[in-house]
């Protein structure tokens, strides 16, 4: 099967790189060659085929304008002094024991109020993993424990793209389909909060103390409540359900004035930390604020859109009908979600964003469950969860960028892993 080979060569080439520590970005480009050689022998011009990477980057065109955003604002809320007054203001209420069930929760709350990951990462996830940095819990916990929060409200937000994208698809009511998300991560959820309070527990000996990062930070900025303004306006924002980008942009305006006002800043010293991040002269301060900036997000925009064209060939090739009786038979001779949780698994590394791999797996799975409600929740619990888990997918390397959090964080993202595999254990 020509298309099944192909993917096996791509799934190759992409393994390569990780595992030889290259970039992805070559494995995407090949990707990108061998698929529109398919395309170009099913009779298609250059000119179509060009056509077709246009038509599947045009629907991401919205993440790249986000990520643009993201980049600025984790360097604005360093360079404004944000993320330090917040640690000044509440590191006396935080120990080692508690701060990885509390990242998990506190992420989980503002992806729950504003429907993303990658928001909810470039605000509240810097925010605990310098918190947790200066409490010196390790930083691998602290990621899989940011990721697993930043996705806990981005699988069931009713302002989540994720739902909407799953409901729209499904033909289903995006509200019914949350009843069913809730139920099913019950147990996954009070399980990760007791790994994550076990896991602060045994390394509170080993943390820090908040105090030398506190008085490090009131050294080194303007410390006052007037501070806080660029963050207390993503948490109002979000209640009046404003857009994303809207919020990151009103935050990076009061980050400005910030800047400016209280820590000494101005325009063109702005304009160089929007593109490059911000990066103290002082090694102390460098280790824990460093990072951000348009240009850090470069990487990840090239694979949002190398792998998005992949789409716009699949669609107008019929590149995955083939594919698609393969999953049909694999439901059947084993459960509809193991069928579909194996398609997740596989388009997650393939697509290497979250919402390619929803398209695909719906694309490949819509005949493995008949029942829309059903296949709705069986995506919600595979695709939309499985594709932060892998290491070269931006679905988590842009959770875990604005921490600095190392690949490996994806081991201690235990929401994550939980949820597919109380599913796949659980009998309908």
């Amino acid at each position: 099967m020509t298309e099944i080979f192909l993917l096996g060569i791509f799934s190759a080439a992409l393994l390569a790189c990780v595992l030889s520590g290259v970039s992805i970005l070559f494995a995407l480009v090949f990707g990108l060659m061998i698929f529109s050689f398919y395309a170009a022998e099913a009779g298609h011009s250059p000119r179509k085929i060009f056509s077709m990477w246009l038509e599947g980057v045009r629907p991401v065109k919205s993440i790249l304008i986000t990520l643009i955003l993201i980049g600025i604002v984790t360097a604005y809320w360093r360079a404004a002094g944000v993320i330090p007054a917040i640690i000044f203001f509440t590191a006396d209420f935080f120990s080692p024991a508690i701060i990885l069930l509390m990242s998990f929760w506190l992420c989980g709350l503002i992806s729950t109020l504003t429907g993303t990951a990658f928001g909810t990462a470039a605000t509240m996830g810097i925010i605990c993993g310098s918190m947790a940095d200066s409490l010196g819990v390790p930083i691998w916990l602290t990621g899989g424990a940011i990721l697993s929060g930043c996705y806990m409200g981005d699988r069931c937000s009713p302002m989540s793209t994720s739902a909407l994208l799953v409901a729209t698809l499904t033909g289903t009511d995006i509200f019914k389909n949350l009843v069913g998300m809730m139920k099913t991560s019950i147990v996954p959820l009070i399980l990760s909060s007791a790994l994550y309070l076990a896991a602060g527990i045994f390394f509170a000996g080993e943390g820090a103390s908040a105090v030398d990062a506190k008085e490090i930070f009131s050294r080194a900025f303007e410390i006052n409540f007037f501070v806080l303004v660029p963050a207390i306006l993503i948490v109002v924002l979000s209640l009046f359900k404003l857009k994303v980008r809207l919020m990151m942009t009103a935050s990076i305006l009061a980050c400005a004035a910030v800047a400016i006002f209280f820590q000494g800043a101005n325009f063109f010293e702005l304009i160089k930390i929007a593109l490059f991040g911000f990066y103290p002269s002082d090694e102390v301060l460098a280790k824990i604020l460093s990072g951000g900036g348009i240009f850090s997000m470069a990487n990840v925009i090239a694979i949002v859109c190398l792998s998005s064209c992949y789409a716009g060939i699949f669609q107008a090739t019929g590149f995955l009908n083939r594919p698609e009786k393969f999953f049909v038979r694999l439901g059947k001779k084993f459960s509809s979600f193991a069928g579909i949780l194996i398609a997740a698994v596989l388009t997650s590394m393939i697509a290497c964003n979250q919402t390619l791999a929803i398209m695909l797996t719906h694309r490949l799975c819509k005949k493995v469950e008949p029942r829309a409600e059903v296949f709705a929740i069986q995506i919600e619990n595979s695709a939309v969860v499985i594709s932060p888990l892998i290491p070269w997918s931006i679905a988590g390397v842009i959770v875990l960028m604005p921490v600095a959090a190392p690949k490996i964080s994806i081991l201690a993202a235990w929401y994550l892993w939980l949820i597919p595999i109380f599913s796949l254990l659980k009998k309908k």
